[in-house]
């Protein structure tokens, strides 16, 4: 019934084995099973179809997490659609932006976001996700047990389509094929030993690419199953850990676990392994965390335009501050300013290609000719060294980028916003080191006179940006470093407030 769809075809064969194998438990609605799983992302896909989602349509979800989520994510991807998720954060002005540039032609949201999304969604069918009522998916699908045939879609067809910011502030819709996605997380299921008879606690969002693209799909290529939290709670992840065997998290995650006393060796004893990516991991952390449990932490690296292109081994040895090496299938090289690459240990830019890499930027050729060249390979903006051995290190970013709690900010963003503001002459946003978040988001402001207050600047953004965008803080400065070229130094902005949070 799915073979004619490739990356659900892939997705579903546990389902059509083991129809009766558990998939997922969670607290928030009942258990359910793999059959379970796909009777309903079938019943999605046929409302889908239903109001004229045709092969290709992208279909815009701003939704809690929920096990519901992930049927709407399958039966978007069974009906030949595009599945956009959307960050929960993100304000009306933001996904006003998403709406117009990928002109969706379904927009599902949250019962309590419909007043601020019914306006933006335009032409699209607008559906809620709440159980029952008129205008919702509940009450559009058809009854459990209508087999649903999937729609036919091929490895190179779009299966997602993520946004991810741009350094001029305009998002950029990161085009991947079914291809992209059953591809790289069949590498993952195979590179960290994921079989029929693990728990992965999935306490990771799923509008981002790490827990839709890399522990939900994990999970189902492998036939695990899953501890399905709505959201990080460390408790609550502790008291998974005696039946579970794997975590993947991001760096924030071991932070607050550590601060809790009741981690100790016994309670981790039965993990497998713990998975940590979206942002660099201090070393003291992963010191901390082998030193208090026992487990190496794993960590890897990717993008929301190639997925995950590095990892540490399973076996052998997990190098603390390195992103491992890359992975089976994926070719990187680090190249210098001479478009050569460099020697081993110099720092250059890592460029990826292999079947993981995106298909382009959604309407921007000009951006996608930028950064992809015509030979596949990838220019990431990320800058790193790579030792004798392979082990890659991060060491910094071209891209004026911040990534926080493992999410992206671009301060170009931010700096539009705080520039508009009476009283505001310019700005300069920075991320510094942060015990929790890896990184925090920091305003540097130039103001027109003193009456200006961190106050005031926060009031005036604050309903316009999610809150992990939101700047921690605020510095009134009389001007900003500049240098011959009068470009503002951040190089100089970042040293000179690098220790705010230790």
């Amino acid at each position: 019934m799915f073979d004619d769809n490739y990356l659900i075809s892939r997705l579903a064969r546990h389902a059509a084995a083991t129809p009766d194998a558990p998939f997922a438990r969670s607290d928030a609605q009942p258990d359910i099973s793999y059959g379970t799983l796909f009777d309903g992302a079938q019943r999605m896909a046929a409302a889908l179809v239903a109001v004229g989602l045709s092969p290709g349509d992208r279909v815009a979800v701003q939704v809690e997490k929920s096990l519901s989520a992930l049927e709407l994510y399958l039966g978007t991807v069974l009906a030949g659609g595009v599945f956009l998720p959307l960050n929960t954060g993100y304000t009306a002005e933001e996904v006003a932006y998403f709406l117009t540039d990928a002109t969706p032609s379904v927009v599902v949201c949250d019962p309590a976001r419909e007043g601020d999304i019914a306006p933006l969604a335009d032409a699209a069918h607008l559906f809620t996700l709440d159980a029952v009522g008129q205008g919702t998916l509940a009450q559009a699908r058809p009854a459990s047990g209508t087999a649903f045939p999937a729609v036919p879609r091929g490895a190179d067809d779009l299966a997602a389509i993520l946004y991810t910011s741009g350094t001029t502030g305009r998002s950029k819709g990161a085009m991947l094929s079914h291809d992209n996605l059953a591809s790289n997380s069949e590498t993952l299921v195979d590179y960290w030993r994921f079989t029929p008879d693990d728990v992965l606690i999935h306490a990771l969002p799923i509008f981002h690419t790490h827990g839709l693209f890399v522990a939900t799909n994990v999970a189902l290529l492998s036939g695990a199953s899953v501890v399905f939290l709505p959201r990080f709670d460390p408790d609550v992840v502790l008291d998974a850990m005696p039946t579970a065997t794997a975590l993947m998290g991001v760096p924030t995650f071991y932070t607050r676990l550590l601060d809790n006393p009741r981690l100790t060796p016994g309670l981790a004893a039965n993990m497998r392994v713990f998975i940590s990516g979206s942002a660099p991991m201090l070393r003291d952390t992963h010191e901390k965390w082998q030193a208090r449990t026992g487990h190496t932490v794993l960590e890897r690296y990717g993008m929301t335009e190639t997925n995950m292109n590095t990892s540490n081994p399973y076996d052998g040895e997990r190098r603390a501050g390195t992103v491992g090496v890359p992975l089976p299938g994926v070719a990187l090289r680090i190249m210098g300013d001479d478009g050569t690459p460099v020697d081993r240990g110099e720092i250059g830019v890592i460029e990826v290609r292999g079947p993981n890499g995106f298909r382009g930027y959604w309407k921007m050729p000009e951006k996608t000719a930028e950064e992809l060249r015509p030979d596949g390979w990838f220019i990431t903006g990320d800058q790193a060294t790579q030792d004798a051995d392979g082990y890659i290190t991060i060491v910094g970013r071209a891209k004026d980028m911040v990534i926080t709690g493992g999410f992206n900010v671009y301060p170009k963003e931010i700096e539009a916003l705080i520039d508009d503001i009476a009283g505001v002459r310019e700005s300069a946003v920075i991320g510094v080191p942060h015990p929790d978040f890896g990184e925090a988001v920091v305003a540097v402001i130039v103001a027109e006179n003193s009456a200006l207050t961190e106050s005031d600047v926060m009031a005036e953004i604050g309903s316009r940006l999610a809150r992990f965008k939101q700047p921690k803080t605020c510095i009134l400065v009389p001007e900003l470093p500049r240098n011959t070229m009068g470009k503002v130094q951040k190089k100089a902005l970042r040293d000179s407030y690098g220790n705010l949070f230790s």
